[in-house]
């Protein structure tokens, strides 16, 4: 009997430890050389490359991490010239649907007020299939800049394993450098 007692009083032990584990790991997380801070879900990844953004060809840092299937990422650039920002962040908005071959759903903001005191961000939500009979992807994204630099903060994964409060987490712990 003291066994089996003590076996049950294991087991719900290390089904309490496993309830408490969480599927989202909150870090804070920092941008470099781009700076920037943003909550991640998960220990992050980052690589850069050069990318054309409008006129201008820079070189992009992306900052990611994955939960079950959907990714939370942070594209980051310095442009040559702050004036560029508007069209940089267009050429983002339209390089993102494009990879899902997507159509945005929902479009709020101008990107040719980014940058601007004041200006909130752009923000897409789009929908799409990367490959034929692939499955549908959703992209909630946010278009930032500050002086010459610019950023794009994207939710991309299956409709029905982005959780909208975990995105919101995500998108409101961003803060440019």
């Amino acid at each position: 009997m003291q066994k089996t007692l003590r076996f049950l009083s294991l087991l719900c032990c290390a089904l309490m430890l496993a309830a408490c584990s969480p599927k989202f790991d909150w870090r804070m997380v920092r941008g470099d050389p781009v700076p920037f801070e943003v909550l991640l879900p998960a220990k992050p990844a980052s690589m850069a490359r050069p990318v054309d953004l409008g006129a201008a060809r820079v070189e992009m840092t992306m900052t990611a991490a994955e939960v079950d299937g959907v990714t939370f990422a942070v594209g980051a650039a310095t442009l040559p010239d702050a004036a560029g920002a508007p069209a940089a962040l267009a050429a983002m908005k339209d390089g993102l649907v494009r990879n899902i071959n997507g159509s945005i759903k929902r479009e709020a903001g101008d990107a040719s007020q980014a940058g601007q005191a004041g200006a909130a961000p752009l923000e897409i939500e789009a929908a799409g299939t990367p490959a034929p009979n692939g499955p549908e992807l959703l992209l909630l994204a946010r278009f930032f800049a500050r002086d010459a630099r610019v950023y794009q903060v994207l939710v991309l994964g299956p409709p029905q394993k982005v959780v909208r409060t975990e995105a919101d987490t995500f998108f409101s712990s961003f803060k440019p450098g």
